[in-house]
């Protein structure tokens, strides 16, 4: 299936049944400690991004 045809679906009721649903699993109090993690592991995959960035751009440098 085309990706663009996918999110083109996924609308504001969909995204609420996904919250409900995902409320009903988890409960109310380990959601946000879910999305803590999920922001730190966000934070630390684009600062290692940026540090091979610099990495491979002072490597061209020494070139």
């Amino acid at each position: 299936m085309n990706t663009a045809f996918i999110t083109a679906m996924i609308g504001p009721p969909e995204i609420i049944i996904i919250a409900l649903v995902l409320l009903l699993l988890f409960g109310g109090r380990k959601i946000p400690e879910l999305m803590r993690g999920l922001g730190k592991g966000m934070r630390e995959f684009k600062d290692a991004q940026k540090e091979e960035e610099k990495n491979s751009s002072s490597e061209k440098k020494e070139e």
